[in-house]
């Protein structure tokens, strides 16, 4: 049964990312409309190329785990993701509240919408927050 589902982002470190991209890209592939919204330290990640890098020893050790399994990092389960249909969005005052201009964001991000109209995008769907 697919359906809209919505990854609510605000950590980027390796675990949150982890988590999400992975559930993300799993549900685009079996055919859900999926939305990653980016706030405060998980936009300023992708921005910046260190969405899903580790912080501290225990993070650094899965990482490396994860490489060794030959897992995708966070980062690139989003850009594939992305290539099968899944959106990275953020709300407009979230954005400026990181310092950006939204028009700057145009390759980093889908869309950079309203909350308003965020939140009715959300309705009945399914949300996670990391």
């Amino acid at each position: 049964m697919a359906g809209r589902v919505f990854f609510f982002l605000q950590h980027a470190t390796y675990e949150p990312a982890f988590q999400a991209a992975s559930m993300g890209i799993t549900a685009v592939a079996m055919g859900d409309e999926v939305y990653f919204v980016l706030a405060f330290d998980a936009l300023r990640a992708w921005v910046d190329g260190t969405f899903g890098h580790p912080d501290g020893e225990r993070e650094r050790e899965e990482h490396a785990r994860g490489e060794r399994l030959g897992v995708l990092s966070p980062a690139k389960m989003l850009e594939e993701a992305r290539a099968l249909g899944a959106k990275l969005i953020a709300c407009d005052t979230t954005v400026r509240l990181c310092g950006y201009p939204p028009e700057a964001l145009g390759g980093a991000l889908d869309e950079v919408m309203g909350l308003a109209s965020l939140w009715r995008l959300t309705q009945g769907a399914r949300t996670l927050t990391l």
